[in-house]
This record gives structure tokens, C-alpha cells and sequence, in this order.
């Protein structure tokens, strides 16, 4: 059987300070006031029935995610104790999937991000699941057709055809120079890195096995405890323990075989402030904003969102981010964006975790 996992355990730093540990950016409802979380669920809905969709998330957030998604049994939902990256997420909900089901066919799916027009992302999706079926062997991943060089993302450079659309991986590069992603993008050959996969159960736990064999016995072990009363305590013990290290690293940049299926879409990554401007309506100005009271005068070309009833006024400034929040107040040039997370952690040196 087909089954759908959501991973929605991201800090989501760079939309501090609306994105909290209590409360992250993927629940935010900031998007046409639905959440990015929703948004994610609501595109695969029409694909998988409720009992096939599974959420991974950060434990504490277990209460958030139900909030969201109240179609979800909430057997559905896995808890990590503590953050180990995408490997062990994604190893960890194919763990227990394998138990459940040993055919199963999985599509790793993202919180995070905007996607449009629906009915073509299903179309590709059912694309990617149809080769991860006819190839045991393969790990398939969606690649998305570049719009510009973006520094901000990772590239997968497509080689031999394998049929429309469908490509077999040559390399993998995480978030390259300016220089090289003009490159990548002007030759061609290359696609951005959606995040979102699809494979047998089996077959991407076979190639954890061999690329993180410590993880693959840990995730084996939690798995066999899935439909009882040890799987949380087994869960919280042996999983906080494990390498933390993201899928792309640990296995795809490694793997026996990875194809990639092109994803003919509008897709955002909406990872920052700046992104906003991508599924946002501007205005005549350029502004862009998230709120209802927002109020510019002759200013252009910035980014405001303000929560509940707290007015945002400008006078006179462009190319501005504005975030307000009950408790903190963020203002930066878009240009700036980047350093949030070093202003984060500086924030917490003098602070604590209040402000976190």
C-alpha cells in the first residue's frame, strides 16, 4: 500500500520571532490564515486517505499537530523525543511502516512549503511513487526546475534519461556559491532539491543499513514495538541517542541508485522572510504584508507582519522586514535576513530561552 509521511519537526529559525520552540512556523497561520502544516495535508489529502497519512514531529508539538489535523488518527502521529535530523526521522517512520505494512510505499512530504497548481503536483507525485514501484532498487526524489541561482538551496544534477521526466542522479550539491548555481542553472542539467521523496520501505532501510547501520538498528528495534505500550518509553530512550544527520548527507549523496522525477510546479520553499513575497499579494508599491493593520506611507518594497490587532505603520522606508510578535519585535533590511539565526543565538547567550 501507498502511505504518505508529512515531516513537520523544523525549528523554522529564520521566521523568528513568530516561529517559536512552542510554537513553529509550520503551524503559524500567517498563509492566507491556514497553516503551511494544513496547506501540506489538505494537497495530499485528495491522494492518500486519512489511515495512509503519518505526521513526524517534535514531540511537544504532538497537541499542535492534532489541532491541525483533526481528520488524523493519532496513532498517526510520531512523536521524536528529541531532534535527530532527517535520517532518523525519515528512517524512523519507515521503520515503522515496514512493521505495519511489509509492502509499503512510502512519499516523504514537507510542512513547509507552497505548491501550486495541485492537480499538476499530483500528477508528478503519482509520477514518483509509479517509479519508486517499477524500480525496487531506486530512491526517488522530486527535483524542481530552477527559476534562478538560488544560494539558499540544494542541487541535483540529472544524468541519463530514464523516461519522460525521470532522470537518474549524478551528484548532489547542498547550497552552493553564487557562481556555481549561475552555472548549474544556465546548463540545464540541474534541479533544485524539493525534500520530498518517494520509496519502498524497504529499500530506503536497506540503504540505511548500510550507510548508518548504528541508526538502522536503533529504528528497528523502536519499530518493533509500534502498536504497543513500550513504543513511547523504547522511543524516548533509544532515540535521543542517535547521530543527528540529515538524509541527503547520510544516505542520498551515497546511495546505490537514486532517480529523480521531475516536479512540474510553483513551488516555494518558504524557509524565510523574504519568501513571503513569492505567495503573498504586493501592493501597488511592492509591500508586501501579513496582518490586517498595516499601514505604509510613501514606503516600498517591505515585509510586515503584525499579529492579532497590532497596528504596523511606515513612513518613508523601503526594502524593510517588520515582525512583530506579543513579545518581540524584529526589524532587519531583507538583505539581512540571513544572519536571524546568528541573532537568535546571540539572544539566547543574554537572554535564555525566554525569547526562544
Amino acid at each position: 500500500m501507498r502511505y504518505a509521511v508529512i515531516m513537520a519537526g523544523g525549528a523554522g529559525v529564520r521566521l523568528w520571532p513568530l516561529s517559536r520552540k512552542s510554537r513553529p512556523k509550520q503551524t503559524l497561520r500567517i498563509f492566507d490564515g491556514t497553516s503551511l502544516l494544513r496547506q501540506a495535508f489538505e494537497r495530499i489529502s485528495g491522494m492518500f486517505a486519512p489511515e495512509q497519512i503519518y505526521v513526524i514531529t517534535n514531540d511537544s508539538h504532538i497537541a499542535l499537530v492534532e489541532k491541525e489535523l483533526p481528520e488524523l488518527l493519532p496513532a498517526n502521529l510520531i512523536g521524536e523525543p528529541a531532534g535527530r535530523d532527517t535520517a532518523n526521522a525519515v528512517g524512523l517512520a519507515a521503520a515503522v511502516l515496514s512493521h505495519k505494512d511489509p509492502e509499503a510505499v512510502i512519499g516523504i512530504f514537507t510542512s513547509d512549503h507552497v505548491i501550486t497548481p495541485v492537480e499538476r503536483f499530483h500528477a508528478d507525485v503519482a509520477r514518483a511513487f509509479e517509479v519508486a514501484e517499477q524500480h525496487a532498487d531506486a530512491l526517488v526524489t522530486l527535483g524542481v526546475r530552477p527559476t534562478g541561482a538560488d544560494t539558499n538551496y540544494g542541487y541535483i544534477r540529472r544524468g541519463k534519461r530514464v523516461s519522460d521526466g525521470v532522470f537518474e542522479v549524478e551528484k548532489f550539491t547542498e547550497k552552493p556559491s553564487l557562481a556555481s548555481a549561475m552555472k548549474y542553472v544556465s546548463s540545464g542539467e540541474y534541479y533544485w532539491n524539493s525534500g520530498m521523496f518517494a520509496w519502498r520501505a524497504t529499500t530506503i532501510l536497506d540503504q540505511i543499513q548500510k550507510h548508518l547501520p548504528q541508526s538502522h538498528r536503533a529504528l528497528l528495534d523502536i519499530a518493533s514495538t509500534w502498536g504497543t505500550e513500550k513504543f513511547s518509553a523504547r522511543l524516548k530512550e533509544v532515540y535521543p541517542s542517535l547521530m543527528r544527520i540529515s538524509i541527503d548527507f547520510a544516505v542520498m549523496e551515497r546511495a546505490d541508485r537514486v532517480l529523480v522525477v521531475e516536479l512540474g510546479c510553483h513551488w516555494v520553499d518558504v524557509g524565510s522572510w523574504p519568501a513571503m513575497e513569492a505567495v503573498m499579494q504586493a501592493d501597488a508599491d511592492g509591500n508586501v504584508s501579513a496582518g490586517q493593520r498595516v499601514m505604509h506611507l510613501g514606503s516600498r518594497g517591505n515585509i510586515t507582519v503584525a499579529t492579532d490587532n497590532h497596528l504596523i505603520a511606515t513612513i518613508g522606508v523601503d526594502d524593510l522586514v517588520i515582525v512583530h510578535s506579543p513579545d518581540v519585535t524584529l526589524v532587519c533590511t531583507r538583505r539581512d535576513t540571513q544572519a536571524i539565526k546568528e541573532l537568535v543565538d546571540n539572544v539566547r547567550q543574554q537572554f535564555g530561552e525566554e525569547y526562544l
